[in-house]
């Protein structure tokens, strides 16, 4: 299995952590959908990341479909979703709130970014950037109510999600979104990216390697 894309996308990333947690062995290649556009839509013609190539060449996209698809391999063993309904119902709510901050973040960078200065439209960064404070606020809350665990063991899909999520949004619109306002997440954030499975995918341009390959 082959997992393209760019670790400083927080889809691609949450999909590198999870596969390592859930057990399954992978190849990245680290894509951009920029700078190697051409390279990448040899691979998948949509050009989206993550980008996932099955054993049997069949190719996947988008990084929720991507887990659903790595935690049916890695059943009945480790799973990062709860099998009870009520705490299935919580984890959702929180992965949802988690995976709405990161589109909010991401569409302030393509604003940024891509458009011209003379070209941004503030009204809509403005109305973007308080979208993304406010998931930031829920999940602060949250996690303020029901704190989430954050060891290799028992770390689930909801953690992975909001820790990835947190520190992409301090990567790259750390003036939107001030650390001192959110210290549940900005201490959980930081105990998860302490964990081998984060730190062998760290954001930024690198490459995964699994274990006993080293850092690319």
């Amino acid at each position: 299995m082959k997992l393209i894309g760019m670790l400083d996308s927080p889809y691609v990333r949450r999909v590198a952590v999870s596969l390592q947690l859930l057990g399954l062995r992978f190849e990245h290649q680290s894509l951009s959908v920029f700078r190697t556009f051409d390279q990448f839509r040899e691979i998948n013609p949509v050009v989206k990341a993550p980008t996932f190539i099955c054993d049997d060449g069949e190719v996947l996209m988008d990084s929720t479909l991507i887990l659903e698809y790595a935690e049916a391999l890695a059943r009945p063993g480790r799973s990062l979703m709860p099998t009870s309904v009520p705490e299935l119902q919580h984890a959702l709510r929180v992965i949802g709130l988690a995976l709405a901050a990161c589109e909010k973040s991401v569409q302030i960078i393509y604003e940024r970014g891509q458009r011209p200065p003379e070209k941004q439209h503030e009204p809509w960064v403005e109305r973007v950037s308080g979208q993304l404070l406010a998931a930031l606020g829920a999940l602060e809350q949250e996690l303020e109510r029901r704190p989430l665990a954050a060891t290799s063991a028992t770390i689930d899909q909801a953690g992975v999600t909001t820790a990835i999520v947190w520190h992409f949004a301090r990567q790259m619109v750390p003036d939107v979104v001030p650390a001192a306002d959110f210290p549940a997440l900005a201490a959980y954030s930081a105990r998860a990216e302490a964990l081998p499975e984060f730190v062998a995918a760290p954001h930024g341009a690198g490459t995964y390697r699994h274990a006993g390959q080293g850092q690319g």
